[in-house]
């Protein structure tokens, strides 16, 4: 037994040399040539050995083996000496397609899959000012600034905010460098006083006062063709949000919030194909973004009759901490005594998204007293019978290597619960113990970070709409 031990932790500490081997030639390839490696989804850059030992074992789902750390470091090595263009490179496919391949020579293999990419010119770089410095806001900003890998992406260059105290700029540093829910910065932050700006990681923020968003003149802080993002949600509609458009400076605004009117709402990797010269669009709601991709995938498989949608919200900044007059309905008692039957327009904005769902699905929410992570239960009527066995397995495979993998997760684990979805980069994650399947009758639950998840799907569209998001290789599956 204790042989087996010693081998045991023999093989765990080869993983961690492995792996070890490979940040510092993760971390040259993402800063110098804008190439961001990932395990089936998952991305590697930034992380700790222990970290891609983790996205390694997520292999299991596949087919019972870990995904070898010997294979995916190997290819790694051999992506150093090619040094390829940007690119969005998934290891555990390529390891797949080299093997299924039956070739010696994974050179010559990895430079034919990666030939899109090698020689390929790194983008200019597209400044980026976030309105409103909120939940939304202060996530966008971290996932930014953990992504400015060369600077040929996204330069998140300010943040326009309403000053509301003589400290106003360290409080927003501060707001910026310590969260409740996801835990603390992960850098330093200085304040610069004299400048009115905020030092994140190298990253130089400015921090602009205003109270009237056709008022600003990004172009005297150097600022221009950028892409402003509104988090305030007080204008949702065109007319309200091309106040933005009248500043110099500012090129297209999104707004993290569902758009009025005939303004185009985008859930990433569903409809995001829809993005084209719009001035303005939407990054839709958390919950349209968690729910719109599994019933995408589970509408092209099985055919959706109609469906409704329940969603066990967390409590958000609208709703009242003890009882106190609230022009909603309900919404002004106690959020974190109470749970709170409300309405919510997520089911319906799944059509502005799919159109095949106009009118096939209700919806309601109820807020509960947590402060992140929500959970939607889809009651859905297929057009064909079914058994919970093929949908968990078809849901396993499109988070493993579907093209919708970076907007579905799935798990199935016996003990999982909210907490343990916290900081998840996906749009929604499906957990498969809880499906329930009766014929052409089926209930899915589907997890998702209302904060996080749906910052990550946010800066996503950011990176479209900026022309900087890379092709991904090998190309994802449909």
């Amino acid at each position: 037994m204790i042989q087996r031990a010693d081998a045991h932790l023999e093989a765990w500490k080869a993983k961690q040399e492995l792996a070890e081997r490979m940040i510092p030639l993760i971390g040259q390839l993402y800063r110098e040539h804008d190439i961001v490696m990932s395990v089936h989804g998952r991305s590697l850059i930034g992380r700790s050995p222990i970290d891609i030992i983790r996205a390694h074992n997520f292999a299991r789902k596949i087919d019972d083996a870990e995904l070898s750390l010997a294979e995916t470091s190997a290819i790694v090595e051999a992506i150093s000496e090619i040094q390829p263009g940007p690119v969005s490179i998934d290891l555990a496919l390529l390891a797949a397609g080299f093997n299924a391949a039956g070739s010696t020579d994974l050179s010559a293999y990895l430079r034919e899959v990666l030939a899109p990419a090698i020689g390929a010119a790194p983008s200019t770089g597209t400044d980026v000012v976030l309105y409103g410095f909120g939940r939304i806001g202060r996530l966008l900003a971290r996932i930014i600034i953990d992504h400015a890998g060369s600077a040929n992406g996204l330069n998140l260059r300010a943040i326009v905010v309403r000053k509301g105290s003589d400290d106003d700029l360290m409080k927003r540093a501060n707001l910026l460098k310590r969260d409740s829910v996801h835990g603390p910065f992960n850098g330093t932050i200085t304040v610069l006083d004299d400048e009115n700006a905020i030092l994140a990681n190298g990253v130089r923020i400015q921090v602009i006062y205003s109270n009237d968003p056709a008022s600003v003149d990004y172009t005297q802080y150097g600022i221009k063709d950028a892409i402003l993002v509104d988090n305030t949600g007080i204008w949702r509609d065109a007319e309200g949000l091309s106040k933005h458009l009248q500043n110099q400076g500012i090129a297209r605004v999104l707004l993290t919030a569902p758009g009025k009117g005939d303004m185009l709402n985008v859930v990433y990797g569903v409809n995001s194909d829809k993005i084209t010269d719009q001035q303005i669009v939407s990054a839709a709601s958390c919950t349209t973004n968690a729910i719109t991709p599994v019933l995408k995938v589970l509408n092209d498989r099985y055919g959706v009759k109609r469906g409704h949608v329940e969603t066990v919200h967390s409590y958000t900044n609208d709703q009242n901490l003890i009882d106190n007059f609230h022009k909603g309905d309900r919404r002004g008692r106690s959020a974190a005594l109470n749970m709170v039957l409300t309405e919510t327009g997520a089911a319906k904005a799944v059509s502005k998204a799919l159109p095949e769902f106009e009118g096939k699905l209700t919806g309601n929410a109820i807020r509960v007293p947590t402060p992140d992570v929500s959970m939607a239960v889809l009651n859905l009527q297929l057009e064909r019978e079914t058994d919970r066995d093929d949908i968990n397995d078809f849901l396993r495979q499109v988070s493993l290597t579907g093209a919708l993998r970076t907007q579905i997760d799935f798990v199935e684990s016996p003990e999982i619960v909210s907490t343990d979805f916290v900081g998840s980069n996906r749009a929604g994650i499906v957990d498969g113990l809880a499906t329930i399947v009766t014929g052409d009758s089926a209930v899915v639950y589907v997890w998702y970070d209302n904060e996080y998840g749906y910052s990550c799907q946010v800066v996503r569209i950011i990176e479209q709409l900026a022309g900087s998001h890379p092709a991904h290789l090998p190309a994802l599956d449909a």
